[in-house]
């Protein structure tokens, strides 16, 4: 297979350093909704970058459930590989892969963890399928075959019912969510000829300083 000749020529807008928003949160949100206005899959998908404290990467998509001056927050269980990961080393990075317009985002910060009072929120404002099934999964962890997921999720359902009439499912005890507080953002705008603008925000006290940096 060759993939040699697979390219596409970018050349759908620009991004100057007057076109920034005052912060870099701020600027997100607006670039957030030009890409959910476009039609956009799924545009709060978001790659997330983990490593050991040893320096072993791995990535995996996770959706963007909340966004603030406080940062981005995703949901998870604490068990899974991204849990034990962030555990050992906060450090991390997220990435918005907005290819219909030739935009990606990149974060760069630490996460920590939610409180049980935000966590048990946004758990039980999901659809009660997503509840069970949080139950269900030892996530990362091996599992024998696909019958044996379907035989536990069957057993959660059995204990703690099929419906919303039979009561609230309790938040599992691994799963919980996380807030990543940015200290670098960097908004890419895909420019003919690859020389693309890249301009990024560096937190810097209370504020941000704003560079641009060579495609």
């Amino acid at each position: 297979m060759d993939l040699s000749s697979l390219r596409e020529e970018y050349g759908r807008g620009g991004l100057d350093l007057p076109d920034l928003a005052d912060d870099p949160v701020t600027m997100f949100e607006r670039w957030f909704e030009q890409a959910a206005a476009a039609g956009v899959h799924e545009p709060n998908a978001m790659v997330l970058a983990t490593a050991t404290p040893t320096g072993v990467p791995s990535s995996r998509m996770v959706l963007l459930k909340e966004v603030g001056a406080d940062g981005f927050v995703f949901f998870t269980n604490h068990g899974s590989r991204k849990g034990e990961e962030l555990a050992a080393n906060p450090r991390c990075a997220l990435l918005f892969p907005w290819h219909p317009l030739e935009r990606q985002v990149r974060v760069e910060g630490a996460a920590v963890r939610l409180d049980a009072e935000r966590v048990a929120a946004y758990f039980h404002s999901r659809p009660r399928g997503a509840q069970l099934g949080a139950w269900s999964s030892r996530q990362s962890r091996p599992v024998a075959s696909r019958a044996e997921l379907a035989a536990a999720y069957a057993s959660v359902q059995e204990r703690f019912g099929a419906d919303d009439a039979d009561g609230e499912v309790p938040v599992p005890p691994e799963w919980g969510g996380y807030r990543v507080v940015p200290e670098a953002v960097e908004f890419w705008q895909g420019r003919p000829g690859r020389m693309h603008d890249r301009l990024v925000y560096r937190r810097d006290g209370d504020g941000w300083t704003t560079e641009r940096l060579a495609p």
